[in-house]
This record gives C-alpha cells, structure tokens and sequence, in this order.
C-alpha cells in the first residue's frame, strides 16, 4: 500500500466515523482502490468476492457498464433538480414501474433518500391518513419483536427495543407495541396459535393503532430469520378485520432477493403502505420510495393539511431515478429468477451441512440469502481480518455470519465465500467478542 493510502487510513481512524464502531477504538476500515463486477479491490492488492452486496445494495455487481452509461447521460442533462414545483422524466418514468411491478392497488409513490427515511414516511402517512379522518387517538404503531427498519427516530421505535440496536434512545423513543416474534418457519409447519397470539394486540389497541409495521419473510438485523408467509396472511387479515393500516418494509427483501419481485408476494397479499430502499438503484446512490393506496393519498389530501407533510430537499433525484430504471430494466430483461434459484440452490447444499459443526446453532437458506447462527458472538476485527485473508468480504454482526451476494455471482466463487465461513468455525480467535469492543449489529 502506497505512503498516500497510509496516511489517508491513519487519518480515516483518527477522524471519520464509520457505522456502529468507536471512535476511541475503532474497527479496522480496509482502503478499497475499486471495486468491478463481484469483486472489490484493496489497495493492498487483494481482490475480494463480495458476499454483502454492499449491505443488500448491490444488485447487478460493482462497475456495470448499462449503470454507468444511464449516469453519465443522465448528469449531461441535470444532475439535480427540486422536486417542489418540478418535475422530469426519470421519476415519471420509475414510479410507472414501481406501480406496475409491486402488488396491486400501491398507485401513488412518494420518493425520498433513504431506506430510514421511507419507513418515517410511511409512519406519516398512516398517522396523517388517521388524522385526516378525525381519528388522532390512531397514532401508535403495532409490530413484531426482532424487527429493524432504520436508525432514525420514528423508525427506532418500530425496532426491537434490545436486538434492534436502540434500547440507549429508549426513555425518548415513540412507545409502539411489540407482538412476539414469529416462530413459524418459512419451511415449516404454520402454527394457528400465532395468529392467535397476534390477533389479542390488535383486540387490546386497535382503537389507538394507526398501522402495523413489518418486514415481510425475512428479519433482518433482528436476527435473520425466515418465518411462515401465512403468518403475513394472518396478520393482513387482522389489520382489514381491526381496521389497521398494513405497512410492508420491503427495504431489503425487494427486487428479488428471496425468489420473488416481493416478499409480499409469498402471502399473496397487497400492503396498503410499501417502503423500498436499498437495492432501488443497483447500489449506486441512495434512493427509496414509499407507495401507498389511492385511497389513503386521497384522505390524507382532503385532510386539514391538505398535504402530506413531507418533503425532501433531494427528493426526486434525477441522477439517482435514472439509474434506478436502468437497474430495475436490467433485472426485469434478465432471466432473474433461475439466477435466483441457482444461488439458492448452490447455498443450500454448501451452507447447510454447517449446521453439523459444534460451533453453529442453525444454518438456513432463502433465495439469495445464505445464513450461519452461531453460538456465541464473533470478533468482528479478528473474523473480519480471516475473511480478507481468505478474499472474501463478509461482515457478521452479533451471533450471525450471512452472505447476500450481487445476482452475477457464479456458483465457483458462492462455494469460495462458504468455504471461508467454514474455515472460520473452526478458529476461535475469530470468536467471542471481546469486552470493550462493540459487536457490530449492522
């Protein structure tokens, strides 16, 4: 690594903070020159297979030549302009797709920037919908324990109050209610009782509940885990029966990474609020959308406000709506879903026979997503070091070591990123995180 890089590490530890690290004894970063196709490029030479996609981000790979071509015609028009009182074709032409391509009845698409951020939106929407309807005691927020979706205010306090990674902000978070968990596997049995036990939070407060909150199949951060599509049935029924808004965090599970568009589509049902994020723009820039019903914009616009309340200093991107219709183009053309079932495929049979070491609890696979639950914490710094080591970019937090590879992977270089994880599970350096060093959560 060059003197510059060097120095341009040593002054990206003494001054830059990075996610869910301290500043006083950091996480090591790893200065990365480029990053092409599943590939990212360090300065010291290595070159790694991406397992992470850039936090579920990277769609179609790193460097993609239609990405790229759609930026740079894009920035020769305008690279920004207000989306108050303006408008262009790339937003016209993305929220066309996201109305045709998401379940039916989500016809108006509210942008914004972030994934955060489209969760706060939503919770907006269902409380404005409410009040419009002369309705305010409706402003709490029902959701399951283990849930996560975002680090903003509004959004912490729709996440598990212990493993959503705020219980420090707790004394001044909104206080919303919090069903247990979902037990039923997604390929398990569906137990009724769940429902039963879900329905009881609706019975007790649906009077004042404006909307119940949830990531569809997957939870995420709160754990991974991958629970029954009726428990979904279940609880969209509940929501019509206790007159409830349903809001789908699709953040991370949209654009087909469990095997379908939408997770929502495993239930066969149709939220009346959904929030995209992540992946919008194939990791290009930051991009989310909320969508919602006709109706519920409608009875928000004929409210006291008139409007809804919200409103984006970089709502609207050009740059960034741009390239969201080219990657969205470019995984509806493509043959997206063999792609998808031959990850899943090659992920199963390397990952689960894991489950046989002394060290994992569980190992469970869906769609593109791949995931080994040990039994105690790693070491972020030292399993993250073996990783690169082994030239793959893996980044477990807590009891969790996944992968959410870009699509183009190839099946050579899946059986690399498990390999690494295996030779990991038999190090124990690579475990039990020290006191003092905060294990990562994200």
């Amino acid at each position: 690594m060059s003197k510059k890089h060097t120095i341009s590490l040593a002054f990206d530890k003494n001054h830059i903070w990075h996610p869910y690290t301290s500043m006083s004894n950091p996480l090591p970063s790893y200065m990365v020159e480029s990053a092409q196709g599943i590939n990212i490029n360090l300065a010291t030479g290595e070159s790694l297979i991406d397992g992470m996609s850039s936090w579920w981000s990277v769609l179609h790979g790193y460097n993609h030549p239609v990405l790229n071509d759609a930026l740079h015609k894009q920035s020769q028009k305008m690279s920004h302009v207000m989306f108050g009182g303006l408008t262009h074709q790339p937003a016209i032409s993305l929220c066309e797709t996201l109305i045709d391509i998401t379940p039916s009845g989500l016809n108006r698409v509210f942008l914004s920037d972030s994934g955060s951020v489209a969760v706060e939106v939503a919770m907006k929407m269902a409380i404005q919908y409410w009040q419009s309807l002369q309705k305010p005691e409706k402003h709490k927020l029902l959701t399951v324990r283990n849930g996560y979706h975002g680090d903003t205010f509004a959004a912490m306090s729709v996440c598990d109050p212990v493993t959503g990674m705020h219980q420090i902000f707790e004394p001044v978070l909104i206080k919303n209610y919090f069903a247990p968990a979902p037990k039923s596997a997604f390929h398990g049995e569906w137990n009724e009782d769940e429902r039963s036990s879900l329905e009881r939070y609706f019975e007790q407060h649906h009077h004042e509940l404006a909307a119940f909150i949830i990531e569809p199949i997957v939870q995420g951060t709160g754990g991974m885990r991958f629970y029954h599509p009726n428990y979904l049935k279940a609880a969209k029924k509940l929501c019509e029966q206790y007159n409830v808004l349903f809001i789908a965090d699709e953040i991370a599970t949209g654009l087909g990474r469990t095997g379908k568009l939408f997770a929502c589509e495993w239930a066969d049902i149709s939220p009346d609020i959904m929030c995209l994020g992540k992946t919008l723009t194939g990791g290009y820039l930051s991009l989310a959308a909320t969508l919602c019903t006709e109706h519920i914009a409608n009875v928000i616009s004929n409210g006291e406000a008139g409007c809804f309340m919200h409103g984006p200093t970089y709502m609207g991107n050009p740059l960034a709506c741009a390239v969201a219709n080219a990657s969205i183009n470019l995984l509806l053309s493509s043959q997206w879903q063999d792609k998808v079932t031959r990850i899943e495929s090659v992920l199963e049979q390397n990952i689960l026979p894991l489950a046989s070491y002394d060290r994992v609890n569980a190992c469970r696979v869906l769609g593109s997503i791949g995931v080994v639950e040990v039994t105690e914490n790693v070491n972020v710094a030292n399993i993250q070091k073996r990783f690169v080591e082994l030239g793959v970019w893996i980044r477990p937090f807590g009891k969790l070591i996944y992968i959410m590879p870009p699509l183009i992977i190839n099946d050579e270089d899946i059986v690399t990123l498990v390999n690494a994880i295996r030779t990991v599970l038999n190090e124990d350096d690579c475990f039990n995180q020290p006191v003092g060093i905060m294990s990562e959560l994200g």
